[in-house]
């Protein structure tokens, strides 16, 4: 169940949000148009000066993650190199998968870090 927006804390339970309803936030599960709200909540955190850490743009954290674990180029941003390596998964559900692989190296990337 989503949360209520008023709820929300960062860009990863919006993004649990368009997991839920993708219909809701990008037509035809476009990464593009994806990729245009997460630009879109990144200019919203600089605006209004609030430092989460967005990694989520077309040439931030995320995109070289992928570069260097699946060896893709990034020259015209992380939407087009999985639309054009995700074989018959659709764009937007190899996204999502991308993103928790992501999510689960840095949590353990942390761990490593911070010890038992």
């Amino acid at each position: 169940m989503p949360k209520p927006f008023d709820e929300l804390r960062n860009v990863y339970d919006v993004l649990e949000h368009v997991r839920l309803r993708p219909g809701m936030f990008v037509s035809n599960g476009s990464l593009d148009e994806l990729a245009l709200v997460l630009s879109g909540y990144g200019l919203a955190l600089q605006v209004h000066g609030v430092d989460e850490g967005f990694d989520l743009g077309q040439v931030g954290p995320f995109a070289q993650w992928l570069s260097w674990t699946h060896g893709w180029s990034m020259v015209r941003g992380w939407t087009a190199a999985i639309e054009e390596n995700c074989g018959d998964v659709p764009p937007l559900e190899a996204f999502f998968r991308l993103l928790d692989e992501w999510r689960a190296s840095l949590a353990s990337d942390q761990e490593a870090v911070s010890g038992p």
